[in-house]
């Protein structure tokens, strides 16, 4: 995958007039099945986001998808909060239009296979299944990383992700947890339609959550308390023509929670 810069990108997509400001599109020929909104967390990944948007867009065209792509940036001093800009970008997405399918999908994660649909379903649906830094090959049971999707009811149902990972890992286990806790399975695509290209790159600046399995042991007790119903934040909004920018700058103290 070459890099390819942002204004490159406005060039290739600015010929066609169906992607409105914000990189929201539908088709002209038929009703689409669902309307998705793409959330990707985002922080210094400039040389990522063009990658992605050259290959996920005309996917998403034609797979006949009405979409469109939210960026949640997060700034400041805090370690990375990957779940919490999930819940920050479900709640200003909702804002703009009625979704009904929700896409939570790394900035990093290339899909390698149209067949693999990015709508929703009656069950959570896990779609970075084989990933090539991992061999193709599913890491352990219960991974969701990468790329899941849900509906708007199943993610208001399990609370949205938790906001208490400040760093990176964990909060993707937490998200099971919070599906199998609600009564939910989790769907996969079949054979090789799961395969991702990942980008390479380090986790540069950021760190590692240290306290995520002591998070992760107490996933039940703290679902109801930790998520959507407990989120606080303050954001800028500005629009890029391919996608709706989200900046914020989160700490813990936006999302605090009770004891239990």
């Amino acid at each position: 995958m070459s890099e390819i810069a942002m204004d490159d990108i406005h060039e290739l997509f600015s010929r066609d007039p169906a992607i409105k400001l914000g990189g929201h599109w539908k088709p002209a020929d038929c009703v689409p099945r669902w309307k998705v909104a793409i959330l990707i967390p985002f922080r210094n990944r400039h040389e990522h986001l063009p990658v992605l948007l050259r290959h996920l867009l005309p996917m998403l065209q034609r797979q006949r998808l009405q979409f469109a792509f939210y960026v949640i940036e997060q700034v400041g001093t805090q370690p990375f909060n990957r779940a919490m800009l999930f819940n920050v970008g479900f709640q200003e997405a909702m804002k703009d239009l009625d979704w009904d399918c929700l896409i939570f999908h790394d900035v990093d994660h290339i899909p390698e296979s149209d067949r693999n649909y990015y709508g929703c379903g009656q069950m959570p649906r896990h779609f970075a299944t084989k990933l090539d830094k991992y061999m193709y090959l599913l890491p352990y049971t219960e991974f969701f990383g990468g790329v899941s999707g849900l509906t708007v009811e199943q993610f208001r149902k399990i609370n949205g992700f938790p906001n208490a990972f400040w760093g990176w890992g964990g909060e993707d286990d937490d998200l099971w947890n919070r599906v199998q806790n609600a009564g939910y399975s989790v769907s996969r695509p079949e054979g090789d339609t799961g395969k991702y290209k990942s980008i390479p790159h380090h986790h540069r600046g950021e760190v590692q959550f240290l306290g995520r399995y002591a998070l992760l042991r107490k996933s039940k007790e703290r679902q109801g308390l930790d998520g959507l119903n407990n989120l606080n934040y303050s954001a800028n909004v500005t629009y890029d023509a391919l996608y709706k920018n989200i900046t914020v700058n989160l700490t813990p103290e936006l999302a605090q929670v009770t004891e239990y």
